[in-house]
């Protein structure tokens, strides 16, 4: 069962009682960021792409697991950052070795996409996501060090035009670059993609990055 905490809004005073909400782990069981009773939630103030995780040991296999920062949204409009036992700090224990396998969350709106594609983006390696400076001409732009990644949550299939898009935009800032998308993609943007060796994935409804094409399948091998 997922942990309860009363807590309370630091700027109007007013009481609430937040649940941490559970995510499957790949194990299939439960897991919820632990609660810490002994610290003040404090309000978001400017909000940074790296303080919007934490990282989380599922209790049934062990696996860590990098997992949304809890937070409350508050009826007077402040939004509170709901404190987790020993916040962050296995994420920085692991040195250079290779992380478990991260597990997904299930899709059900364009956010849950963007945690989906970055929980993927992390199991690659990629640790510094954040949001792309420069805005795709569709769907969600993502950064990191040396990658560029495309994210689509429409209803559409991305087009060739999408694809090209993404890899021009990689190369002049000289990174690599995969695509994310919910609705697959047209016949015409999957041989296009094949020609410039642009990785491409489907976001399944539980979350799980599948490969669509040669690409994608040698770098998820290369993850696993």
């Amino acid at each position: 069962m997922s942990e309860s905490l009363p807590v309370r809004c630091p700027a109007c005073r007013r009481a609430h009682r937040y649940t941490a909400p559970a995510y499957p782990c790949a194990c299939g069981a439960p897991v919820a960021a632990p609660l810490d009773p002994d610290r003040v939630p404090d309000a978001a103030g400017h909000r940074s792409w790296s303080e919007e995780w934490v990282t989380v040991r599922c209790g049934s296999c062990g696996t860590r697991g990098e997992w949304p920062q809890p937070e409350l949204g508050c009826p007077c409009g402040t939004v509170l950052r709901i404190p987790v036992v020993g916040e962050r700090a296995d994420a920085r224990a692991g040195g250079g070795t290779r992380r478990p396998a991260v597990p997904t969350v299930p899709v059900r709106s364009a956010r849950d996409a963007v945690t989906a594609a970055v929980l993927y983006l992390r199991r690659l390696g990629h640790d510094d996501i954040r949001r792309a400076d420069q805005r795709p001409t569709s769907g969600i732009g993502l950064a990191g060090r040396g990658v560029l990644a495309q994210l689509d949550p429409s209803a559409r299939p991305a087009t060739s035009r999408d694809v090209e898009c993404l890899w021009l935009t990689a190369m002049t800032e000289s990174a690599t670059c995969l695509y994310f998308s919910l609705a697959g993609y047209t016949v015409e943007a999957r041989a296009r993609a094949d020609t410039l060796d642009v990785p491409l994935f489907v976001l399944d409804p539980s979350g799980a990055a599948c490969p669509e094409n040669a690409p994608a399948l040698t770098l998820d091998a290369d993850a696993s």
